[in-house]
């Protein structure tokens, strides 16, 4: 696992061993990325249910001006605070060690982000909970760019009454990205 592009292109990344986390790999790293090319120079990005921290750090290191990651996990946090450091973007990133709800209420009146991408456990509707707190919450704007990555069989048909719109769905071998904003 590594950087794809941008000023930290090319530098390994760790990450933990066994199933605590499940990385992202490479290639869907990098079509993700393709995608969001226009979005990510000067903006706030959240990462949540963190992992390595591996899509924050690409983020920054393609432009985007600051990065959140939240993670519950200890030994999972000591290996984004290791990356950040690694990649020398402890100025640009911030790590909160907690769950996602918790971290999402401290931070109120904080951030508003631009782009907010989750890669939450599959099948355990945490991705509903979080959208659900996300829809009348302080930290998105009417434009901010929700990115879901989930198991295949995940439907998202809720979005409408929730308040949201599908905007695209991206399905890869094993997983897909919904990308998701506010309806206007």
């Amino acid at each position: 696992m590594r950087i794809i592009a941008g000023t930290a292109r090319s530098l390994p990344l760790k990450t933990l061993e066994g199933q605590d986390t499940r990385p992202t790999t490479d290639r869907i790293k990098e079509t993700l990325f393709n995608m969001l090319q226009k979005e990510i120079p000067g903006s706030y990005f959240l990462d949540l249910f963190s992992g390595s921290g591996q899509i924050g750090l690409e983020a920054v290191s393609r432009g985007a001006q600051y990065a959140v990651f939240v993670e519950n996990n200890k030994r999972a946090a000591a290996c984004i605070e290791e990356n950040i450091r690694f990649t020398k973007f402890e100025k640009q990133t911030r790590l909160i060690q907690s769950d996602v709800l918790s971290a999402l209420r401290r931070m109120e009146g904080t951030f508003q982000f631009d782009l907010i991408f989750m890669d939450p456990p599959y099948q355990g509707l945490y991705e509903k909970e979080t959208l659900e707190y996300l829809k009348s919450s302080s930290l998105i704007k009417d434009r901010t760019m929700i990115i879901v990555e989930a198991a295949l069989e995940t439907s998202f048909d809720y979005l409408e009454e929730m308040g949201y719109r599908l905007i695209k769905m991206k399905n890869y071998k094993t997983n897909k990205h919904a990308f998701i904003e506010k309806a206007k």
